[in-house]
């Protein structure tokens, strides 16, 4: 286990990343991200998680009970303690946890470069326009539990790796390989070209859930709560719906496509 660095004061220039991270996370940390909680640094600590962690900052109340967690870390993993009081000051706001990490994005694929890169028979998750961080969050985490081979994010779309997103992810936004750029067109586009059939949620679509044979490669399209997905991307799509009791025709977007994926998935 890497040796723990207590702090004494919450102006070390050491933890300058997780400095008023309420404020930072909103306009991005030069290739950072925060990781926070027990169960999102169970995956951050393990082989699952594709980027690399730059440090730890634990309260040191919390150290002692985190000696499982801790044997996972790497050797030379800067781990620093601090007691409450020093922890809040640097972060700006009392985190009751007392359990964050600083993430390195690194290199990351372009979206052609993921697309081209996945297997024959796939399975890819597009959400168009989804601006709320826990349905991001939760979209993630659904894609990471039913085994989405990639997640295709418009730029319109919040980042999968905001603070907030990765702890509703419960880690997912770590697991599954994403891209977040450009246009739903240029994304629709991308897919017909690498043979993808494009299946739109859509409380009024044509096929039902339950009638759908999955096909070969496929791309689950997602719209934003309210709006939906606009008629130009419908146009170009096969449109599914989950049937519902008459008189309502709404879920939440995450949960819709947990029940997509779950349907998609269960018969391969």
């Amino acid at each position: 286990m890497p040796t723990l660095a207590p702090l004494a004061s919450p102006d070390d220039p050491r933890i300058d990343a997780y400095r008023v991270i309420k404020e930072r996370d909103l306009v991005g940390r030069g290739g950072r991200f925060i990781v926070e909680g027990r169960t999102v640094l169970d995956v951050a600590l393990s082989a699952r998680n594709r980027f690399a962690l730059e440090s730890l900052l634990l309260a040191e109340s919390r150290v002692h009970a985190l000696g499982d967690l801790l044997a996972q870390a790497p050797d030379d993993l800067p781990i620093y303690t601090a007691a409450q009081p020093i922890l809040d000051g640097i972060t700006g706001f009392h985190i009751h946890r007392g359990l964050l990490g600083v993430g390195l994005r690194g290199e990351m694929p372009s979206m052609a470069e993921l697309v081209a890169s996945l297997p024959e028979e796939a399975l890819v998750v597009v959400p168009l326009g989804i601006t709320n961080h826990d349905n991001v969050g939760g979209i993630m985490r659904n894609a990471a539990a039913f085994g989405a081979d990639a997640a295709l994010f418009d730029f319109a779309s919040c980042d999968p790796l905001y603070r907030k997103a990765i702890r509703v992810s419960v880690g997912g936004s770590l697991v599954v390989p994403f891209a977040r750029e450009g246009s739903a067109e240029a994304i629709l586009d991308l897919l017909a070209a690498h043979g993808f059939e494009l299946l739109a949620l859509s409380p009024a679509g044509a096929t039902a859930l339950g009638d759908i044979r999955r096909p070969k490669r496929a791309a689950l399209l997602l719209g934003a709560e309210g709006p939906g997905l606009p008629e130009s991307i419908l146009a170009r799509t096969r449109t599914v719906r989950i049937p519902m009791r008459a008189g309502f025709d709404s879920l939440n977007v995450a949960t819709a496509g947990g029940i997509a994926l779950h349907a998609l998935t269960s018969g391969r």
